[in-house]
């Protein structure tokens, strides 16, 4: 009998948690086919009996009528992709360093490090006059040259493993995202005097976007490599095989259902990234969270409006997650997630 309770109690607080979450999808979803009347003369809830459903928030939106929807669009779509790409790949390289191989860094060369980089570019750029992007190369290769080097010898100080590294990779997230939007708009501004533009460029945001995507994709990808068997790329090593091969021919492919699962939810946080393309865009290459932002007009919020433009950019995220959902229900992940 208490069993019995226990249960009723736990499917009674899984439904109020299954409406809540589900509520608001359901809103947006309905008030995007909702005619303007049926919205603002009060709320409105089932089709077909509350209100005549219309497509006209739609054709209205991809008209043109509140403006370029389908540049955002293509925006979103082209550097989510591109940078997850890059994401996922430069952070399986690092990744899988960071289980097969021992990394020892000595504090002090990373100190050191921090030193000449600094006290380089206000040098360079103080006294010798150059320009903030060249400055910031010089300095940024002595500083790395030196460090490496200094690594070598035993220097006063504690020693860093694959755990700290692993760590300094995750803590990038740590840094509230307004203190690096900032800086990576002023460094974009310096290298858009310098000839080169990045602001509000395509370029630049998938190079953000994918320094954005990095540090989760290393976090995830680690513990997915380590479940790869060693012996695989020991046989592949006794048969002269490369480092480099084995990662492209054996690793990646047995780490498959890690890729994909490290890249849908890398995806997601860069679909869904607001601040970064607030900073660096401005018109050419906004995204959908700055078109949805914007979906105001000189006679106040237009809901069905906002909800259209809501919609857009939810879909392919409910997508992704039934997707996701359907692969480890299936066990496709199984083995890889810890």
């Amino acid at each position: 009998m208490e069993n019995r309770s226990l249960r009723t109690i736990g499917l009674v607080g899984c439904l109020v948690w299954l409406f809540f979450s589900f509520f608001p999808l359901y809103w947006v979803f309905v008030t995007a086919f909702k005619p303007p009347l049926a919205v603002s003369q009060g709320a409105t809830y089932i089709p077909f009996v509350d209100f005549q459903p219309t497509l006209q928030a739609f054709r209205d939106a991809f008209s043109g009528i509140r403006g370029d929807f389908f540049g955002p669009i293509v925006a979103s779509i082209s550097i989510s992709v591109m940078a997850t790409a890059l994401s996922v790949f430069l952070g399986a390289m690092a990744a899988y360093s960071l289980v097969r191989f021992e990394f020892r860094i000595r504090l002090m060369s990373g100190l050191m490090f921090g030193v000449i980089s600094i006290g380089g570019f206000v040098l360079l750029n103080s006294t010798f006059d150059i320009d903030v992007p060249y400055a910031l190369l010089i300095v940024l290769v002595l500083a790395l040259i030196v460090s490496i080097w200094m690594n070598r010898y035993r220097l006063p100080g504690p020693v860093l493993g694959n755990n700290d590294v692993t760590f300094w990779f995750v803590s990038q997230r740590m840094f509230p995202p307004i203190v690096s939007a900032f800086a990576l708009f002023l460094l974009y501004a310096e290298v858009g005097r310098a000839g080169f533009p990045l602001l509000d460029s395509y370029l630049g945001m998938v190079l953000a976007y994918t320094a954005f995507g990095l540090p989760f994709a290393v976090w995830l990808m680690r513990d997915f490599f380590s479940t790869v068997p060693i012996e695989v790329e020991e046989a592949a090593q006794v048969d002269n095989i490369g480092r480099m091969r084995i990662f492209i021919q054996i690793v990646l492919p047995m780490s498959l259902p890690g890729l994909l699962a490290t890249s849908m939810i890398v995806l997601a946080f860069i679909w869904n990234e607001f601040l970064f393309a607030l900073l660096l865009t401005s018109g050419d290459w906004q995204t959908l969270p700055i078109l949805l932002a914007g979906q105001q007009s000189s006679r106040g919020d237009e809901w069905w409006a906002i909800s259209v433009a809501a919609l857009i950019a939810i879909i392919p995220m409910v997508v992704i997650a039934a997707i996701l959902g359907r692969m480890m229900r299936s066990g496709l992940l199984s083995g890889s997630i810890k």
